[in-house]
């Protein structure tokens, strides 16, 4: 699991998001958007248990914080399954995946967090365990070694990433549902929201509710974590009661605007357009300007940058589009320099 990047808007995961583990949805009908994938996966459930077998190996990719692993529960609740859950960096060994599968029961599910991330070496040992639920263990060395295989019971791999074409082809290939996890439109994230205030118990009114569901760029984790960043602010700065003028100024205070952007987000745009006239820019260069590393930025910086409209990728490289001018309130002109709106 990663700890995050210290951004409070960010998808990733951080150390103070364990509270949120509580407030997971426990099986299909807990579950707000995402309708497809929840359709998708309550044929393969009703499907398996019809035939009293598992459910066949699921991948779930997307964006962080969107729920990969909460629809892994919710997969184990559904099935009654026990669950066992690990991350592609913490299996460093092909011994150390040996070591998990041969402690695996009948109808079991594995959790496999950045599945993107495992050895290839591992992943020799994985496909075999998909595909044959059998384990091929090499005893000794030299001309002596043999080959042994051992049997395993029929269990399911759950796999997430976001980072879907790191994903070997061979390794993708042997999960037989594969879903897409979109961002959360406003309806969701204010159900979302709306339901862990319940669970909370924080007093929040409607327009509190949506003030924070509508900075919470679509993501659940990002929505919660704001939530208890304004629980805490209304507790200490108000009555406890989160109205929106709380929300709004708890969230002035953290740096997040209206449309969910931070102090980072706010710069790649700026850069873009004060000192590159707006693109197009290469990549390299705006990493450069603002001292971050470039992968970061087309990972987790331009993903919901591009899904507001605001930056375009080019083939000579980024340019920043008509609404991030109007957001950072500066006109845009026909040539020369921008000129601020204020």
């Amino acid at each position: 699991m990663s700890d995050g990047d210290g951004r409070l808007v960010s998808g990733k995961q951080r150390t103070d998001d364990r509270e949120n583990i509580a407030l997971r949805p426990k099986v299909l009908n807990d579950i707000v958007g995402q309708d497809r994938v929840r359709e998708n996966l309550r044929i393969i459930i009703d499907a398996a248990k019809a035939r009293k077998e598992p459910v066949d190996h699921i991948l779930f990719y997307g964006p962080p914080g969107l729920g990969k692993t909460s629809l892994a529960h919710v997969v184990a609740n559904e099935m009654s399954s026990n669950i066992r859950i690990t991350a592609g960096p913490s299996i460093e060994r092909a011994g150390d995946l040996a070591a998990i599968l041969t402690h695996m029961k009948q109808n079991d599910i594995l959790f496999i967090d950045e599945v993107h991330r495992l050895g290839r070496a591992i992943e020799e040992v994985l496909y075999p365990a998909m595909e044959d639920f059998a384990l091929d263990i090499v005893i000794g060395k030299g001309p002596a070694a043999k080959n042994v295989r051992l049997n395993l019971p029929r269990f399911t791999v759950i796999g997430a990433t976001t980072r879907l074409a790191l994903l070997s082809g061979p390794l993708r290939d042997r999960f037989g549902a594969r879903f897409r996890l979109d961002f959360y439109d406003q309806a969701a994230m204010e159900f979302i929201v709306d339901r862990a205030t319940r669970m909370l118990k924080v007093e929040i009114q409607p327009a509190g509710l949506s003030e924070i569901a509508r900075r919470s760029r679509g993501t659940p984790r990002v929505g919660l974590r704001l939530l208890r960043r304004v629980r805490d602010y209304a507790q200490t700065r108000a009555d406890g009661i989160i109205s929106g003028t709380v929300a709004e100024d708890a969230l002035a205070l953290m740096e997040v605007d209206e449309l969910g952007l931070d102090d980072i987000d706010r710069r790649i745009l700026s850069t873009i357009i004060e000192k590159f006239d707006g693109g197009p820019v290469g990549l390299e260069n705006i990493a450069a300007a603002i001292s971050e590393d470039s992968a970061t930025i087309m990972d987790v910086y331009e993903p919901y940058l591009m899904q507001l409209g605001f930056i375009e990728r080019t083939p000579r490289g980024r340019v920043a589009t008509r609404h991030a001018y109007e957001h950072l309130g500066i006109v845009k002109p026909e040539n020369g320099s921008q000129t601020p709106l204020w």
